[in-house]
């Protein structure tokens, strides 16, 4: 039995035809074409979803023309207003077909399109570069606008919004009004005019007239000044969206939708429960951008993204999550290079972030791109004490789940239990949280030390950050062109933020780290640079570890080509030593890939004491609090002596040898077959 439920005006219609192409350097744009597919199909539209890779526009684009195909087109910018890699034919097809006197600029005349852009405002002489060209290539080839071309903007603090995903979600809920229009007969696209809103960020014609403005008229003050890039909302949409129609049904995920927008009875309670569920979320989102408070950082994109990858979320902007090490070690099977080089117990170690967003998009990011990007804070804030205890009561719940497991060790999992050490690493950039000071301090209160990791763009965040156990400053490439083009940050005067964080680090009494990441091809023959680098930190210790691989993803080309051999980074780390005066070798962790060039003053009476001594360490913390940092200590005042297995040269090669080695079975040679 089936109930009808009232849906837009398109969703009648079988003949009605969406193609979708989508251009994507990290997977962005392709999540959100498989959005616009799925709720094209709950709409009645017979949708098909190709990557711009896969598409031949000579053939195909007269003939979806022809067929009065709506093309829809989600694109990214790339470095320096490049297209996608993927994208890139499809781009040079149109712009040289656009501009080629020979071609009849009649050719795309039947077709209807609209097209939404993925990129950064802060790179603003390129910003959404390549949606915008292609949307006026479109139209220079007199393909209808159905709607002006959207612009999502993945710098938060900027865009008009809050977020790419909402910039996303308002442009999406146009496009489905436009194209209900289209469809009941009250918009004529033939004439559709284009707003200024599309012109003024360099479309083919403007509101002066249909020559092209060349961003030279009063549009690219408007432009300049930040107005909407959306045209304001219409009254049938907003009718449309209240009575229950459009978003809600997208919403419902496993809905089973008939055909003519027919729902199954069954289902009807999950239909009006998502509808509800969506009003509510429509108004709050109305209000918090009438009032200007700000968004969360979790949206439910990235919630879904992230849950998937086993974060457990605290609150809106942080998350915890159980490093492989600590798996390991439960089973006594090893820690990581952290236990061999300072002693921490890997089994009590807490992996988490009060912060989510970060400030690179670096190409071996290990979380594949799927944390939110931005400059600075301008999200939700969620106090301390609330991220804090959502981070250990979560961390605590993820450890239970091996109570009983096969090979876990009683005694470690009761350790577990009770963490003793924070990695402040997990993904995103902690140092952004406004009251990352207060977290901390709630963290030593409690007896866990901190190893905290900062991307090196936030040097004021660094000169104010309290004292923590270690902190680490990631030194992924030496010159300005080269971590431009490795760590890809959004500030456009990354260098300088770079080397003040440097210099602020040097100022620091406490334990501080330079985290070298050797990418093959990419950074290894930059050794002078990064000798010179490290007399503007003087840091304590030098980490070099080779990258670690994590699988094929949009976001990078790296290949395991990149990954060097322990042998390489072992000879890049000799060759870096005899550079440096007051450096030596200290330890290796074979395992990781991993070695740690230590400063010679932790070397004494001819023996390393790289590792912390824990309960020193709080104690001095204790009295520094209380004395309001009149009372401050040194990395010397709580160092510990280094275990002969841990010392570089050993035969264990950082292994500790109270664990167990586990080797996996060696795998069936295929080779040749």
């Amino acid at each position: 039995m089936f109930f009808p439920v009232r849906s837009s005006p398109m969703s009648s219609s079988q003949e009605k035809k969406i193609k979708i192409l989508y251009g994507t350097q990290t997977g962005k744009a392709k999540s959100f074409a498989e959005i616009l597919q799925r709720e094209a199909e709950e709409r009645g539209f017979q949708c098909k979803t190709l990557n711009m890779e896969d598409y031949d526009p000579d053939d195909k684009l007269a003939e979806e023309a022809d067929k009065m195909c709506c093309l829809v087109l989600v694109v990214s910018t790339y470095t320096e207003g490049s297209p996608p890699e993927g994208a890139k034919w499809f781009y040079k097809w149109l712009q040289e077909t656009a501009s080629d006197f020979r071609v009849q600029k009649t050719l795309l005349g039947r077709l209807k399109y609209s097209v939404f852009g993925l990129g950064n405002s802060l790179y603003s002489e390129h910003y959404n570069e390549v949606g915008r060209k292609i949307d006026r290539y479109l139209h220079e080839l007199s393909g209808q606008r159905i709607l002006s071309v959207g612009l999502g903007d993945e710098n938060v603090s900027a865009s008009k919004m809050g977020g790419i995903e909402a910039d996303f979600d308002a442009w999406k809920g146009k496009l489905w009004t436009a194209l209900s229009k289209i469809g009941d007969g009250t918009m004529d696209t033939e004439n559709t005019k284009v707003t200024s809103s599309t012109n003024k960020h360099g479309e083919s014609s403007c509101e002066k007239g249909d020559k092209p403005c060349n961003r030279e008229c009063q549009c690219k003050e408007s432009a300049d000044n930040g107005e909407d890039y959306y045209e304001t909302t219409t009254d049938d949409e907003e009718e449309y969206n209240e009575e229950g129609g459009g978003e809600e049904l997208a919403g419902g995920g496993d809905i089973s939708m008939g055909g003519g927008g027919m729902v199954d009875v069954e289902d009807l309670g999950k239909v009006m429960n998502n509808m509800k569920k969506a009003k509510v979320r429509r108004k709050k989102e109305e209000e918090s951008r009438k009032s200007g408070e700000p968004r969360e950082m979790i949206t439910p994109m990235l919630k879904k993204a992230l849950e998937k990858q086993g974060y457990r979320l605290i609150g809106s902007h942080s998350g915890v999550k159980l490093c492989r090490w600590t798996k390991s070690m439960l089973r006594g099977r090893g820690g990581c290079y952290k236990h061999t080089f300072y002693g921490i117990e890997s089994h009590r170690c807490m992996e988490t972030t009060p912060s989510l967003a970060c400030a690179n998009k670096c190409v071996f990011c290990w979380r594949h791109h799927t944390n939110p990007v931005g400059t600075e804070w301008r999200w939700k804030m969620d106090d301390p004490n609330t991220v804090y205890l959502g981070a250990l009561q979560n961390h605590v719940g993820l450890i239970k789940q091996f109570k009983g497991v096969p090979g876990v060790k009683p005694e470690r999992f009761a350790e577990g239990l009770e963490p003793k050490h924070c990695a402040l690493s997990l993904v995103g950039e902690p140092i952004m949280y406004p009251e990352i000071n207060k977290f901390i301090n709630l963290l030593h209160n409690k007896g866990i030390s901190t190893f905290l990791v900062t991307n090196a763009q936030f040097p004021d965040a660094i000169k104010n950050l309290s004292p923590v156990t270690q902190l680490y400053v990631s030194v992924d490439a030496s010159t300005k062109d080269s971590l431009k083009k490795i760590d890809r940050p959004l500030f456009r005067d990354f260098w300088d933020r770079f080397i003040d964080s440097l210099t602020a680090l040097s100022d620091k009494k406490q334990r501080t780290v330079y985290r070298l990441t050797l990418v093959k091809a990419w950074n290894t023959e930059e050794l002078e640079n990064y000798a010179a680098l490290v007399s503007k930190g003087n840091p304590d210790f030098i980490e070099v570890k080779g990258v670690t691989y994590c699988g094929e993803s949009k976001a990078s080309t790296l290949t395991m080509k990149n990954v060097p051999w322990h042998e390489e980074v072992v000879g890049f780390v000799q060759q870096l030593a005899d550079r440096l005066e007051d450096y030596e070798i200290a330890s290796e962790h074979e395992h990781s890939n991993c070695l740690l060039l230590a400063h010679k003053k932790f070397k004494v009476d001819g023996e390393w004491w790289t590792w912390i001594d824990y309960p020193r360490f709080h104690s001095l913390m204790k009295t520094y609090t209380e004395s309001n940092g009149q009372k401050t200590f040194s990395a010397e005042d709580y160092m510990a002596k280094t275990p002969h297995w841990a010392v570089f040269g050993a035969k264990e090669q950082g292994f500790d040898p109270i664990e167990t080695r586990f080797f996996r079975k060696k795998q069936k040679d295929i080779a040749g077959c």
